[in-house]
C-alpha cells in the first residue's frame, strides 16, 4: 500500500487555516447543507474540517469528536481502506476523484447512494498541503425536464432488465434520442450517466439480495448481470468500498445488534 506524502510535516488546523483561510470561511455554509459531506484533510489524511452532517453520519455528538482523526480511526476497516486509499491517490498528486459513484452505509447500516469529489489543496510553493472533498447525496430526478418521461423510460427498462446485457442502442431506441443525447440528458435529470445508473440499479439489487444468507455470491452476481465473481466482486467493492462478503457481514452485525 502507499504512503502518505512524508516531504511536508502534518500541519495543524491553525496552520494549514493559515495556508488554506477561504475553506475555513466556508464551513458554516457546509453546516447548513444536510445532504452534503464536506472535510478537509491534512497530508496523513487527518481530518481538520468537517461540517455537521458528516459528524452526524459518523454517529459522533461533535466536530472535535472527528478533527485530527483519520478514516481508520472512525470506519470498519474494510471501509477505511477504500477511503484511504482514495485520500493518498489525491495526495501523492496523482490525480482528482471526481463524481465517484460510492454507496455509504451510515451508522445504522442505511444505505446511501453519493456522488464524491476529492482534489488536492496547494501552498504558493504548489506543494500539495491537504485535500478538500465532498461527498454529495444523489438528488431526486428533474421531473420538469422537458425529456424527463423518455429518460425515465429508459430507467424502467434498465430495472427491469439490469440481469441482462445492456445496450444503449436499446436505450436510443426507447427513448427516440441519440446515444449523446442520452448522456446528457440522464446527467441532467439523474446527475448520473447510464452507466452509472445500471450500476446503481444492479447494486440495489446485489444489497438486497446479499441479506439473504442462503444465496452464494456467484449466484447473486448472476442474477444482477456480471459475468462472473470476480467482474461483481470488483465493481462491488469499487463502488462500495467493501467486497459483496465483507458487505454481508456487515448486515449480519446489524441484525444481530
Amino acid at each position: 500500500m502507499q504512503t502518505f506524502p512524508d516531504r511536508l510535516q502534518p500541519m495543524t488546523r491553525n496552520e494549514l487555516a493559515d495556508q488554506i483561510g477561504d475553506v475555513f470561511f466556508t464551513e458554516p455554509l457546509f453546516d447548513a447543507m444536510p445532504d452534503v459531506v464536506f472535510f478537509v484533510k491534512d497530508v496523513a489524511g487527518r481530518y481538520v474540517v468537517v461540517n455537521q452532517t458528516l459528524v452526524e453520519r459518523c454517529g459522533l455528538k461533535s466536530k472535535q469528536s472527528l478533527l485530527g482523526r483519520s478514516a481508520t480511526e472512525l470506519f470498519p476497516s474494510s471501509l477505511a481502506v477504500n477511503y484511504s486509499e482514495q485520500d493518498q491517490f489525491v495526495l501523492n498528486g496523482e490525480g482528482e476523484l471526481r463524481d465517484q459513484l460510492e454507496l455509504h452505509l451510515y451508522p445504522d447500516r442505511d444505505p446511501g447512494w453519493c456522488l464524491t469529489h476529492k482534489i488536492p489543496l496547494f501552498d504558493a510553493q504548489k506543494n500539495i498541503i491537504g485535500l478538500t472533498g465532498i461527498s454529495r447525496d444523489l438528488a431526486m430526478p428533474d421531473q420538469r425536464h422537458p425529456v424527463y418521461h423518455r429518460i425515465a423510460a429508459a430507467v424502467r427498462h434498465l430495472h427491469v432488465n439490469y440481469a441482462d446485457a445492456i445496450h444503449m442502442a436499446d436505450l436510443a431506441q426507447i427513448t427516440s434520442l441519440s446515444v449523446a443525447q442520452i448522456e446528457r440528458y440522464f446527467h441532467k435529470i439523474f446527475s448520473l450517466t447510464p452507466r452509472q445508473m445500471i450500476i446503481k440499479i444492479r447494486l440495489d439489487a446485489a444489497s438486497a439480495m446479499l441479506a439473504d444468507p442462503s444465496r452464494s455470491i456467484t449466484e447473486i452476481a448472476a442474477a444482477c448481470g456480471y459475468q462472473d465473481h470476480s467482474a461483481f466482486s470488483r465493481v462491488f467493492k469499487a463502488t462500495v468500498g467493501v467486497t459483496p462478503s465483507e458487505y454481508r457481514s456487515m448486515l449480519a452485525s446489524k441484525a444481530v445488534s
